[in-house]
């Protein structure tokens, strides 16, 4: 900041984290495959180098420290919503919603929108219902039934429905991070939406032209009969209007399992017997991404104790110089935080304080460091490939994370739309907000 401060934190605290990234993407670049190194045996030895390291700390403390962080509440719950939404995704897909739902939208969209059509619906979606999870988990189901059916590349289909997911993660006022940014930056959610949908609003219109474009030369059969069941969507309409109804996430997926095993058996599609074998394999199906949720958590908690974070958050903030550099700072601060916990709603909560510090004492408008931090938070987890929406959309496509990212478009850009705010905002309301700093 303005004055000097000692740096806190100490700098091989981070080491963990480092030793992943090596040890994950590091693997990748060599080889060229991006699988060879699976992603849960890298988290376990980052995790061990963790634990073995500074040795004034007693071991128990460290193991008491990984477990406290593995056990946190926001984990588990994500966990619990990765079992969930594997059982619904099985359910729906074994009584043909899947097959069913596509080809309605086949039957109504023409084929040069499909995939944006996906964005624009992902969007409207996790705005109304606050979260890239359950988006996540009624679209990609539909994303890679689109993609069998027309050849579009799977990514890009799933990317578009990632794209869309942190839309809403990002501008939502049920959102998590919405939540988070607000409460740390002590502003209103409507003050934050108006500041926030000035910054992504031009990249998600962006992402839907490109989106358009891309697949416009797709050649999609405009003349076939696609056949459906109207019955068989409605598991897909359940869950989403149960979601946008403000209904606990975890309800919604359990009621939506009891849903569409009901129409299941009522079609004939399931017997008692092969419904709860369908729940089961869906259940199973998530399981790695709930041990490898359980691992980034207690890992966060072996850099936290280890001092690692500390040392990242007081070495940015002893550098700031200026206004935009301050911006710049809080950017830096939210974007590496999401990369070492791999969850922005931790990272927002980690950041948030010293955010706040950062913008007081340089005037930066509370409405726009909270803006800052969600936008830079969802930007950065819409981009790593062990974040739980890659993951969770990876594990219901099939296909790598890495797979995503390539067409995951709208992330990009609502990076680089924040950079450009930063860079090129209206000088008039940072001048506005700056004079108006302390007089309320």
């Amino acid at each position: 900041m303005k004055s000097e401060k000692k740096i806190q934190g100490n700098i091989w605290g981070l080491a963990p984290m480092m030793v992943f990234l090596l040890l994950y993407l590091g693997t990748g670049f060599i080889t060229g495959d991006f699988n060879s190194m699976p992603v849960n045996v890298a988290f376990i030895i980052s995790a061990i180098v963790g634990i073995l390291m500074n040795k004034k700390i007693p071991l128990k403390e460290k193991i008491e420290s990984f477990c406290k962080g593995a056990g946190d509440q926001n984990i588990i719950l994500m966990g619990m919503i990765f079992l969930l939404a594997g059982g619904f995704a099985n359910v729906a897909k074994e009584m043909g919603a899947i097959t069913s739902t596509v080809n309605l939208g086949l039957s109504i969209l023409p084929g040069n929108i499909l995939v944006a059509g996906l964005f624009i619906i992902g969007c409207f979606i996790s705005l109304s219902i606050g979260t890239s999870m359950g988006t996540i988990v009624s679209l990609t189901p539909i994303a890679l039934g689109l993609s069998e059916q027309t050849g579009i590349t799977l990514g890009i289909c799933v990317g578009a429905i990632v794209g869309g997911a942190m839309f809403g993660d990002n501008l939502s006022m049920l959102s998590d991070t919405t939540i988070a940014a607000t409460k740390t930056q002590d502003c209103d959610m409507k003050d934050k939406f108006k500041a926030n949908i000035k910054i992504i609003l031009p990249a998600a219109i962006l992402t839907g032209i490109i989106l358009t474009f891309v697949t416009a030369g797709t050649n999609v059969v405009t003349s076939k009969v696609y056949e459906y069941s109207l019955i068989k969507v409605l598991p897909y309409i359940g869950v989403l209007g149960l979601a946008l109804s403000g209904i606990n996430v975890l309800v919604v997926l359990v009621i939506s399992i009891i849903f569409a095993g009901g129409i299941g058996l009522y079609t004939g599609d399931f017997t008692p017997t092969t419904l709860l074998k369908a729940i089961s394999s869906g259940v199973i199906g998530m399981e790695d991404l709930f041990i490898i949720s359980l691992l980034i958590g207690g890992l966060v908690g072996i850099i936290k104790l280890n001092k690692g974070l500390d040392y990242l958050i007081h070495f940015v903030g002893s550098r700031i110089k200026g206004k935009r550099g301050a911006e710049l700072g809080i950017a830096f601060l939210i974007a590496v935080a999401d990369i070492c916990t791999g969850n922005n709603t931790i990272a927002i909560i980690m950041v948030g304080p010293l955010a706040k510090d950062i913008a007081e004492e340089y005037g930066i408008d509370k409405k726009r460091s909270a803006s800052l931090l969600d936008t830079f938070s969802c930007a950065v987890q819409g981009m790593i490939p062990y974040g739980a929406q890659l993951l969770a959309a990876g594990g219901l496509a099939g296909i790598s994370s890495f797979e995503i990212m390539k067409y995951n478009i709208y992330p990009y850009l609502m990076f680089i739309s924040a950079l450009f705010v930063i860079f090129y905002g209206t000088r008039k309301e940072n001048t506005r907000a700056y004079e108006g700093y302390g007089k309320n």
